[in-house]
């Protein structure tokens, strides 16, 4: 069993903010690939799929980024899941909106949900999926960014990257991260041709 992880903050409130594209991504993925209900377990709503010949579990921790890792941890240890087999979905300030990059462990750049991962697994051999959020520009400026919702014109390129996360979740099952990214550029790229961006 594969163990997608999307890092948000479960206030209702917060449900538009940048710091959720996590629970987005996600989201996204369970409805296109047809996953049961989400129902509460493990601190946080999960629901069991498959992706291709692969079963998935996906997880929205409930305990607020900075404690997602009790979560995880939680579903990890119920389930025996090694931490390479478990990818993190999350907000990346340091690509530009739109973007996607997969990396295996590394550090945390300051993100709470990671730290606190990397705290509960004892590791940072698990999987990212950054989903490039930008930078404001100003250090000052980044939790306002980051606790902000989403602006009309993030729409533009927000759907469409959805779409393409889910399209290609067949490539991240299968471990083949460069194949991912790759399809995720391509089938943006065409969306941005048809809408003429």
């Amino acid at each position: 069993m594969l163990l997608w992880v999307g890092l948000g903050n479960p206030e209702p409130g917060m449900a538009r903010n940048r710091h959720n594209i996590g629970f987005m991504a996600v989201d996204a993925i369970a409805s296109r690939h047809g996953f049961a209900p989400w129902r509460p377990r493990f601190k946080g709503l999960c629901t069991e799929g498959r992706i291709g010949l692969d079963k998935v579990m996906l997880l929205k921790p409930m305990t607020y980024m900075n404690l997602s890792g009790e979560s995880v941890q939680a579903a990890a240890g119920f389930f025996k899941i090694e931490p390479a087999r478990i990818t993190a979905f999350h907000d990346e300030l340091d690509l530009a909106p739109g973007k996607v990059r997969v990396k295996l462990g590394g550090g945390n750049a300051g993100h709470n949900g990671l730290r606190s991962m990397d705290r509960h697994l004892g590791t940072a051999h698990y999987w990212r999926v950054r989903l490039g959020i930008g930078h404001p520009g100003d250090k000052a400026l980044v939790t306002n960014h980051v606790l902000g919702d989403f602006d009309k014109f993030d729409k533009e390129w927000l759907a469409p990257l959805l779409d393409a996360v889910a399209d290609s979740a067949g490539l991240l099952a299968d471990q083949k991260p460069e194949d991912f990214m790759t399809r995720i550029a391509r089938l943006r790229g065409a969306e941005e041709q048809k809408n003429g961006v």
